[in-house]
């Protein structure tokens, strides 16, 4: 499998994701926190290991998170036989859990609590993980994986969306995410988007900036009037787009071969470019802050191989492991210790895993749902909405 993480046709399963996605209309959760405010998941018992490993795991993952260079001594030191299925999208990857066939799962913050809504996944014994007391604070116990402070899942890395463009086709170097939902004429067909409902969180934090009279407080609750806002901008914005790109790999060919000359994407893709040749693409933060992901190894609640699942948590969370882990799909590690253990010595670095004043302003995905995730109400646009949304913007 080649290196360049998830992919997202949103057509993938869409029946079985939107009858998923219907659980969690209730919840809510401050930002940032584990809490979830009126927000009771169902009543899953906390998955415990047993005492002997039962000889396979079957995991449904993102590319990259399962490959041979650490499943192979995983199963050589514990006897337990992976059994990975790659997911195409978060909605593949809620549907795929819900077959029952999974014993861990490796979902992404706007996967996730529909995950802990629909009771898919169980409570997690962080006590019988012994390297999660490596794992970096910032990620324990946020909305995307934990309620009421329970934790469902050990964080493994995280990325930002940022800024991706060519410096001899853009003139000036953007700074603002003005540059993609106001972007200069000499653009116009060549706009690079995440196809994903997702993106709308993208137009409602440069709406946040740009029109702070619409109040937007957090780009995953937005009342009516904001989420109309959000959806006008890139219906707006759709004129421009020359590619809504459904995989990273589709996103790094588009600029290879010039079709592409700005967009919203990940740090992995501009460095697959920078390798091959291509020094003319470059990358920037927006001065708004980002968007960005948080990715959780999950237990599910229909699990029959918990010994193994428990083993491997513990594995591929370990220092070394998550270093090799980060590296090859392009994420800074959760591990507090894993940047000591990177080949390449400035990649933590490039990834900005130890600066927390680059994640300050990062606006980690969360499923968004009718109680506003920023405890503002109970009137927000829930998910299906943006999934509606997001096919109408791109059928304009």
């Amino acid at each position: 499998m080649s290196p360049g993480r998830r992919y997202g046709s949103i057509t993938a399963r869409l029946a079985a994701m939107a009858a998923a996605v219907a659980l969690v209309a209730g919840c809510s959760s401050g930002p940032g926190s584990g809490a979830a405010g009126a927000f009771a998941p169902p009543p899953v018992p906390m998955a415990e290991p047993g005492a002997v490993s039962e000889g396979d795991l079957y995991m449904v993952v993102w590319d990259g998170y399962a490959e041979p260079q650490w499943v192979q001594p995983f199963q050589q030191q514990t006897g337990c036989t992976v059994h990975a299925q790659i997911a195409g999208s978060s909605d593949e990857m809620v549907a795929d859990v819900k077959s029952g066939r999974y014993d861990l799962v490796s979902a992404s913050g706007d996967a996730s609590l529909r995950m802990i809504a629909s009771g898919d996944v169980a409570p997690v014994d962080v006590s019988k993980v012994p390297n999660y007391a490596q794992i970096n604070s910032t990620l324990e116990n946020k909305r995307w994986n934990s309620v009421n402070g329970v934790p469902y899942g050990i964080p493994q890395g995280r990325g930002a969306n940022v800024l991706i463009y060519n410096k001899d086709k853009v003139s000036p170097a953007p700074t603002s995410l003005g540059s993609v939902f106001n972007p200069d004429p000499s653009v116009a067909g060549h706009l690079s988007v995440y196809d994903s409902p997702i993106s709308i969180a993208d137009a409602a934090l440069y709406l946040m900036h740009s029109q702070p009279s619409l109040g937007i407080k957090d780009p995953y609750s937005l009342h009516p009037a904001q989420f109309q806002a959000a959806v006008a901008l890139l219906t707006k914005q759709r004129a421009a787009v020359g590619d809504y790109w459904p995989s990273s790999a589709n996103q790094q060919a588009a600029f290879a071969k010039g079709a592409d000359s700005i967009g919203i994407g990940w740090q992995v893709v501009v460095n697959g470019l920078q390798k091959s040749g291509h020094a003319d693409i470059a990358t920037a933060k927006p001065v708004e802050g980002s968007t960005g992901w948080s990715d959780t190894w999950m237990v599910t609640s229909t699990a029959k191989n918990l010994t193994c699942a428990y083993k491997w948590l513990d594995y591929i969370t370990s220092a070394q492991v998550n270093a090799q882990v980060a590296e090859y799909v392009g994420e800074a590690p959760a591990n507090t210790r894993a940047c000591t253990k990177t080949a390449d010595p400035g990649f933590c670095a490039t990834y900005h895993a130890d600066d927390p004043s680059y994640w300050a302003n990062v606006y980690y995905w969360a499923t968004p749902t009718a109680h506003c995730l920023d405890g503002t109400g109970d009137d927000c646009a829930s998910y299906p909405q943006w999934v509606a949304a997001w096919n109408r913007i791109k059928q304009q």
